[in-house]
């Protein structure tokens, strides 16, 4: 009985309850048994508990058991009033009370993309606050960051116009004439955080024109995030590594010219200041952090900071540091330290450290860093979180680099063909003999980088995958390149190779959060040393290819294989080399599905599975041998639905497809690999590409960022909270 339905029972006079507990049908061994149990120390066993439960309720008495019920409705009520108390507070009440009261105060929901705006109820508590403070700027740029999940600053305009100020109202800061002295004007000129004055512009500010007016509030964004990079090696420059010679590297891991981005502060939860520099991942720029270094901020350069030098494993102290410009003419390096007090000199806009020459005789220092670079989402690989997508049961053995070996090529013999490989940290890995993968029959392989972990695999020969029947390998989280030894060949296939050789039957080969170089590898440029080659070759039938979340150069796969890419990009480093074929390049290749993808190159499949929500960019070259640069041998299968396709393709039937040649095309940032804006589709691109999709986000590879929803929830909250007769233009900084 509950405590509300004791307390009836007790109020009653003694004489009833006395009378009650007469008629309660409980017989002497039971009343023996009960006080038994009752006897007995606490807990009970579970079945001592369900007995003593039970001879509890046979103990009860007719009336007992009455006011029992009459108690179950008295708590009814009692909850229901309860619950209608806290139906009043957005905090307690039920769910489906959540749209009336954002309806009471007007609230408008959005789509909920990014994290901050995920929660309904988080969304309407917040609203009222936010109502209080509503027509100020920072509730605006709290509104802009909230909901589309990237950094934001807001800025009013009429700040910045070059006035005749008014006597009770001085503007100090805002002089007509720029301060040629402050190189921070310089620096920031025509972006979000301009403090230089501007003459008055017409345009209207919602077409992204127009800015600087009285009315005008401009919304800027960083729509790139900052991914970070641990203790990974640097790449010594070829033949400047001698003693007696600036020792020169670059922190990517390809060898190649970067621009390094800075790791955003958080501003908290409710901001009360507007954004700095330091509170957008925004690429890191030789001024600021040398003049974070000079004043001992340690926003930029330290431990957990954007970037982080460490010579022979000792971090480099910021005093010790010197900014400065290390481009020459044609890529080559200038300002190298020959004689210089400070230990390392650092170019940030392109990843490049060059430290003071070597006396004869000592040994060439190590270098290594923790950085961040640029990108659009998660996708090729990052210390970003993957745990959800490894594949691996808890039963498998674990074998890891380094802990347990220190090459990739010996924890896999260590597996003797099951079991997982997982490489613990963001170094680089060089295997020149390749590696040869053998998984047994029913068994399982994954090669996996650790979660929160980026290595580099540097191959010197392909990775050669065989396997007994429905023998399967997972390759996740690894950046895989070449690299052959000083003299050799280049490879005779490709980075990942599939043979049909007596005896395998590998069921399965799945690509997941990685990145095969398009082209192998890059220059120090950033170009393709190998353009056109394929990364991919899988020449067994019956192979089942899955790519997930991963950037991969181009793939030959067996006629009779299976091939299924999502939220992927598939390089072929140029529209009319092969991007999808057979393995002789010419023929279809086995069937293919593309969902959310971005495919630069050629495509021959014997059979368009499903293709939806992609880009296909392919042209044919003069005197191409190719007929169509989009061709499926079966049109009677398949479906394309919701993709840019090139002119004149050979497909299956289509639907709400835009075909090239029209007015909406697909405008990229950039098409080159190394790049923080690669395969990022423009703003300016029209709606029915970049709102084509089947449920109105992107077509491509990068879908799954929902930035037009991020912008339809942006759009209809500066309508919510923008001061009557002001206007707004959103800007994006990258």
């Amino acid at each position: 009985m509950s405590y509300q339905g004791q307390k009836l029972f007790d109020l009653l006079p003694a004489l009833y309850r006395l009378r009650d507990a007469q008629l309660a049908p409980l017989s002497a061994s039971d009343a023996a048994q009960l006080q038994a149990l009752q006897a007995m120390p606490a807990p009970l066993s579970p079945s001592n508990q369900q007995q003593l439960d039970q001879l509890t309720a046979k103990a009860r008495g007719p009336l007992q058991c009455l006011l029992m019920l009459v108690e179950e409705q008295l708590a009814v009520v009692a909850n229901n009033l309860d619950q209608l108390y806290d139906d009043q507070f957005i905090e307690t009440c039920a769910t489906w009370v959540i749209p009336y009261i954002g309806d009471l105060i007007g609230y408008q929901a959005v789509n909920g993309v990014a994290p901050a705006a995920a929660s309904p109820r988080a969304e309407v508590g917040k609203t009222i606050s936010l109502r209080r403070r509503r027509g100020t700027v920072l509730v605006l740029e709290q509104l802009a960051r909230d909901v589309t999940g990237w950094g934001a600053h807001a800025v009013e305009f009429f700040k910045l116009l070059a006035t005749t100020q008014y006597m009770k109202h001085i503007r100090p800061h805002n002089l007509v004439t720029a301060d040629l002295r402050d190189w921070k004007l310089a620096e920031y000129i025509d972006t979000g955080f301009d403090r230089s004055a501007h003459s008055v512009d017409v345009r209207n500010v919602t077409s992204e024109r127009g800015r600087y007016n009285i009315s005008n509030i401009g919304i800027f964004l960083w729509s790139l995030n900052a991914y970070s990079v641990t203790m990974s090696p640097a790449i010594a420059l070829p033949g400047n590594t001698a003693a007696g010679a600036p020792q020169c590297f670059r922190l990517s891991s390809l060898g190649a010219d970067m621009s390094l981005f800075n790791n955003p502060v958080p501003q908290g939860t409710d901001i009360t200041a507007a954004a700095r520099p330091v509170n957008v991942p925004n690429y890191l720029r030789r001024r600021v952090l040398c003049e974070d270094i000079q004043q001992g901020n340690a926003l930029y350069y330290g431990e957990g900071s954007s970037l982080a030098v460490y010579v022979n494993g000792a971090l480099l102290d910021a005093s010790q540091i010197q900014v400065c410009n290390l481009s020459g003419e044609d890529g080559a390096w200038a300002n190298l330290p020959t004689d210089s007090p400070y230990a390392a000199a650092i170019d940030p806009e392109l990843g490049r450290i060059a430290l003071p020459p070597v006396a004869t005789g000592s040994p060439l220092p190590q270098v290594s860093a923790s950085f961040y670079y640029g990108f659009n989402g998660d996708m090729g690989g990052g210390e970003y979180s993957r745990a959800d997508s490894f594949t691996a049961s808890a039963e498998e053995p674990v074998v890891r680099v380094p802990g347990d070996y220190s090459t990739v090529s010996a924890a896999l013999g260590a597996l003797s063909g099951d079991g997982v490989v997982e490489i613990t940290d963001s170094g680089i890995y060089q295997e020149l003999n390749g590696l040869t993968v053998n998984v047994n029959a029913g068994g399982h392989i994954e090669l996996t980088a650790a979660d929160g972990c980026r290595p580099t695999l540097v191959l010197g020969a392909e990775i050669t995958v065989t396997g007994g029947n429905l023998g399967q390998l997972d390759v996740n989280g690894l950046l895989i390149t070449y690299g052959p030894a000083p003299g050799s060949n280049t490879l005779s296939q490709a980075l990942v190779y599939v043979p049909d050789t007596p005896g395998n039957q590998l069921s399965q080969l799945g690509l997941i959060h990685c990145t095969v170089v398009p082209g192998w590898a890059l220059t120090a440029e950033g170009a393709p040393q190998y353009s056109g080659q394929p990364a991919v070759v899988a020449e067994l039938p019956n192979l089942q290819l899955m790519v997930q979340k991963s950037i991969c150069g181009g793939m030959r796969v067996h006629e009779l294989a299976v091939a299924t890419i999502s939220d992927s990009i598939i390089d072929a480093n140029a529209l009319t080399n092969v991007a999808y074929s057979a393995v002789d390049g010419a023929s279809g290749g086995g069937a293919l599905t593309l969902e959310n993808c971005t495919v630069i190159g050629k495509i021959h499949a014997a059979l368009l599975t499903l293709v939806t929500d992609s880009i296909v960019l392919a042209e044919l070259a003069p005197n191409d041998t190719w007929s169509v640069s989009l061709w499926a041998d079966r049109k009677q299968q398949g479906c394309v639905r919701f993709s840019y396709l090139p002119a004149s393709a050979v497909i299956p039937r289509q639907y709400e497809c835009v075909e090239e040649g029209g007015s909406a095309q697909p405008l990229f940032y950039s098409l080159g690999y190394g790049d923080p804006d690669y395969g990022k589709l423009l703003p300016s691109t029209d709606d029915t590409v970049r709102r084509g999709a089947d449920d109105g986000g992107e077509m491509g590879a990068f879908h799954f960022v929902m930035s037009p929803a991020r912008e339809t929830d942006l759009l209809t909250r500066m309508n919510e909270y923008l001061p009557v007769g002001l206007e707004f233009g959103v800007f994006y900084e990258t």
